[in-house]
C-alpha cells in the first residue's frame, strides 16, 4: 500500500519527465528523417566518394554507444565554450544517432525496388532528380514504415540514457523520487509502464498508417515474386 502511495506522488513529476522524454524522441526522429533520406541517396546514387562519406559517418554512429557520444558531446561543447544544456545535446546525440540507422532503413527500401522504374522514368523524359522525388521515394518511405516503427521503439528506450547528463526525463526523475523515498522497485516498475505505453501507442498508430498506405504487391522488403500472396 506504501509503495502505491508513493507512485501515485511521484506520478506527476513522471509524468512532467514524459513530455521531455517524447519531445527528446521526436525531435530526434525528426531529425534522423530529414537528414537520413539524403544520405540515403548519396548511398544509393552518390559517387564513390560521397558513398564513403556517408559510410564513414554511419559506421561511427553505429558502433559508438550512445553514453559515449553524450559524454562526448557534452565535452566538446565545454571545450568549445558553448552552452552544454542537457535537453539539446541530448537530442543532437539521438538525432545523430538515428539519422545513421534511418538512412539504412531507406536505402534499403530504396534498393529494394525494381532497378527499372528510374530507367523508365527516364525514358519517359524525367531527370533523375524528379524520377527519384516523384516515384522512388513514395514508394522507399511507405515500404520504410515498419523500419522507422522499430527506430522510434529502440529510440525511445535509448532516450532512458540521456539522464546521466542531467535531462529532467521519466528517467532522471524516476530515479530522483526513488532516492528521496527509497521506493527502487514501485517506482522503476511504474516508470517502466510509462515506457511501454508509450511504445505500444505509436506503434499501433504507425501499424495504421502502414496498413493505410501499403501497395499492393509490395512487401516491407521488396516486391513480392508472382504467384505468391502477402502474409496475414
Amino acid at each position: 500500500m506504501h509503495s502505491l502511495l508513493t507512485v501515485i506522488d511521484a506520478l506527476p513529476a513522471m509524468l512532467a519527465g514524459t513530455l521531455v522524454t517524447v519531445s527528446n524522441v521526436f525531435i530526434s526522429l525528426a531529425m534522423g528523417l530529414l537528414l537520413g533520406i539524403p544520405l540515403a541517396l548519396a548511398q544509393v546514387y552518390g559517387s564513390r566518394p560521397l558513398r564513403a562519406m556517408v559510410g564513414l559517418y554511419v559506421w561511427f554512429f553505429r558502433g559508438v554507444p550512445i553514453l559515449v557520444l553524450l559524454f562526448l558531446c557534452y565535452g566538446l561543447f565545454i571545450s568549445l565554450g558553448l552552452p552544454a544544456e542537457s535537453f539539446a545535446i541530448s537530442c543532437l546525440v539521438l538525432g545523430c544517432t538515428s539519422t545513421a540507422y534511418q538512412s539504412q532503413i531507406f536505402r534499403g527500401a530504396i534498393e529494394s525496388l525494381p532497378q527499372g522504374q528510374l530507367k523508365a522514368a527516364r525514358a519517359l523524359g524525367m531527370d533523375d532528380r524528379t524520377g527519384i522525388c516523384s516515384i522512388i521515394l513514395p514508394q522507399a518511405l511507405r515500404l520504410s514504415i515498419p523500419g522507422w516503427a522499430n527506430e522510434y521503439s529502440i529510440l525511445l528506450k535509448d532516450s532512458a540514457i540521456c539522464f546521466v547528463l542531467g535531462t529532467q526525463d521519466i528517467m532522471a526523475r524516476t530515479s530522483f523520487a526513488a532516492a528521496r523515498t527509497h521506493e527502487h522497485l514501485a517506482l522503476y516498475a511504474a516508470a517502466g509502464a510509462v515506457y511501454f505505453v508509450l511504445t505500444l501507442a505509436v506503434l499501433k498508430l504507425l501499424g495504421r498508417l502502414e496498413r493505410k498506405v501499403q501497395i499492393p504487391g509490395y512487401t516491407a522488403i521488396g516486391v513480392e515474386p508472382e504467384g505468391m500472396e502477402a502474409r496475414s
